[in-house]
């Protein structure tokens, strides 16, 4: 994926059309646009950001090809003069946001795109596309790592996500929340994301017996040897391991762990762990998968079930309990003037923003201000400029790098925050400033720019 362009096509016919009448009536002075979410899910205490990498690479190199243009002449849909305005297409605007893997809540702005108005338009598609399946994914995988308490967690997912861009943006994005890897060999490929992998139940079954299918799987792949045993009957599949633990390690290969797929997992789980360790083989670490989301891993882990590590796939890359953001990327000012939408139950706040965070003497979030960006608050500014004039400000981040900023920002959170069962208040405020300009904003549409109604 971090090797192919994105299509000029890819985006909503009216994206063109608008185009087109802004270009045919002169409207091409600075836009500002802000993509936030209006509300977070029944579920949710917080969202994560992600996806601005991929936002970043795609202005960076969206531009069409003489194909694309061809293609769009022989439709019909665009006149002429239209096409070749396109044939020099670049994104040359500006763009604030916050660091992927920061924690936000509703009616912040993530992202910001400073940008002639049919550039800023244009992008608006497929921004919401890589941003909201990104943050989706990320603020449903930083729920399994609260639940997980520091045990080893693997997206399972690829073959359950919705196309092959959900399945690896998946797993870039719950690495991005503090998932430890992959099964997607593509995303340790194209982003660095560790990929672990097993064996199926199809291998164990291809063979006549599970001694010999441990063993031959064993063998040709020494190194970190994870043995699935629940193919027939998952408390002798513990004890096989145990017998072949010794004809392996005479051969230089250890046993590093065993997988449940099925079944009662604590139950399965606490019988396992007995076979092991009588068999001397304590250090043998125990995986789950099997349909787990946080709820269950909460549930097993409160029961104190001897679980290290756990693989979880389609509650993850479909993000079951919440698949879909209510969020948009709206117009908040163009040439100058602070602009707003009034829709009922979908009104903005106008102008360009910035989002302040307090944090208290031990460093834990107690509430944000969102004001305009030239009224300072007291705590720390979130949104960060991150291009201008079409380039990156500087390289970017890596995946460690912003693993890292992730971790710190669910060490910011308030106990409240992180309990995954329970919905809890945080106080986002609107500034005087900010209500004051959306004022003046209303009597402007009220009364037109002559002042009159």
């Amino acid at each position: 994926m971090s090797d192919r362009q994105t299509s000029f096509l890819l985006t909503d016919l009216y994206q063109f059309a608008m185009m087109q009448a802004y270009l045919e009536a002169g409207a091409t002075h600075t836009a500002v646009f802000e993509f936030f979410v209006r509300k977070l899910p029944a579920s949710r205490n917080f969202l994560m950001a992600a996806g601005l990498e991929q936002v970043l690479r795609f202005l960076e190199d969206i531009r069409p090809s003489e194909d694309e243009l061809s293609w769009l002449e022989q439709s019909g849909h665009f006149s002429p003069s239209f096409i070749e305005a396109l044939r020099s297409f670049r994104f040359t605007g500006d763009v604030h946001a916050m660091p992927e893997g920061t924690v936000f809540f509703p009616n912040e702005p993530i992202i910001r795109i400073t940008a002639p108005l049919p550039q800023a338009q244009y992008v608006e598609t497929r921004i919401i596309n890589l941003v909201h399946i990104q943050t989706v994914l990320a603020s449903k995988a930083v729920r399994m790592v609260l639940a997980a308490q520091g045990r080893t967690l693997v997206d399972f997912g690829l073959r359950r996500a919705h196309g092959a861009e959900a399945g690896l943006l998946a797993a870039r994005a719950s690495y991005v929340a503090g998932f430890n890897g992959s099964a997607n060999v593509q995303a340790e490929r194209d982003f660095g994301v560790p990929a672990f992998g097993t064996m199926a139940h199809s291998f164990v079954q291809a063979f006549d017996s599970e001694d010999a299918a441990f063993e031959s799987f064993a063998k040709a792949r020494p190194e970190n040897v994870v043995l699935l045993i629940d193919t027939y009957d998952t408390q002798e599949g513990a004890r096989r391991v145990v017998k072949l633990a010794p004809k392996l390690q005479a051969l230089g290969i250890s046993i590093g762990g065993v997988r449940l797929d099925s079944g009662d997992l604590r139950e399965l789980a606490k019988a396992v762990r007995q076979i092991l360790d009588e068999g001397g083989l304590s250090d043998v670490t125990i995986f789950a998968s099997g349909g787990l989301d946080e709820n269950s891993i909460s549930e097993l882990l409160a029961k104190r079930a001897p679980i290290d590590g756990f693989g979880v796939g389609t509650s993850l890359t479909t993000s079951t309990d919440a698949p879909a953001l209510d969020c948009a990327y709206k117009l908040q000012e163009y040439g100058g003037q602070a602009r707003r939408k009034r829709s009922a139950g979908k009104a903005t706040w106008p102008g360009r923003k910035q989002v302040w965070r307090r944090l208290d003497s031990a460093g834990k979030l107690t509430g944000d201000v969102i004001t305009l960006e030239d009224d300072p608050q007291r705590g720390v500014p979130l949104l960060k400029q991150v291009m201008r004039a079409g380039k990156r400000l500087g390289p970017a981040l890596s995946l460690k790098e912003t693993r890292a900023h992730a971790a710190s920002q669910l060490d910011a959170l308030p106990d409240a925050l992180r309990d995954i069962t329970k919905t809890a208040p945080y106080e986002v405020q609107i500034s005087p400033r900010l209500r004051a300009l959306a004022a003046e904003v209303d009597r402007f549409i009220d009364e037109g720019p002559d002042g009159k109604p």
